[in-house]
């Protein structure tokens, strides 16, 4: 073994140590009780804005800082901007100073998740668990007591105020 391949190797093993200490929250369910939709993307093209749809269906997202919904306030229930299934009620939002709407957890049974590796590191991702659209990511740095910030894209969502209807479901 050269000095190099020894190097590397104590590299790789510091880095390997390092990253196994970096955990995410992973939520209770995978999946849920909700129906899934069974129609293509480009079915919600035209239901959503385009920056809505490039969140939403090919998985993009909004620059920090740029949604309203950060900084919404009001009681209220959050629905997905596509098929208006409610993913948050608004007593378990949180200002994470991430510049992304932050929750601390779902309406349980309507987010579904998956292991993202698009960052090296894996991260969970989570989408509607109707429509299959992209909301944001669940970490671990959250409040007490559950520990979670689930930050989502405001482009995915609706806000609807306490005391108005929610929109039908659409789809």
């Amino acid at each position: 073994m050269n000095r190099r391949s020894l190097l590397q190797g104590l590299a790789g093993m510091a880095a390997l140590s390092l990253f196994s200490g970096c955990t995410r929250a992973a939520p209770a369910a995978k999946s849920s009780a909700v129906t899934a939709l069974k129609h293509p993307e480009s079915y919600w093209r035209g239901k959503v804005s385009p920056a809505a749809y490039a969140v939403l269906f090919e998985e993009d997202t909004e620059r920090s800082g740029s949604s309203p919904l950060d900084r919404e306030k009001r009681a209220g229930t959050f629905v997905c901007a596509a098929c208006h299934l409610p993913l948050f009620v608004s007593r378990y939002k949180f200002d994470s100073g991430t510049g992304w709407p932050s929750f601390t957890q779902p309406i349980p049974g309507h987010m579904a998740t998956k292991t993202d590796y698009r960052m090296f590191l894996p991260r969970t991702e989570y989408h509607c668990a109707r429509c299959g659209g992209h909301q944001g990511h669940v970490f671990d740095d959250g409040p007490p007591p559950r520990g979670e910030r689930w930050c989502n894209n405001g482009l995915a969502l609706r806000f609807v105020p306490q005391g108005q209807t929610l929109p039908a479901l659409r789809g």
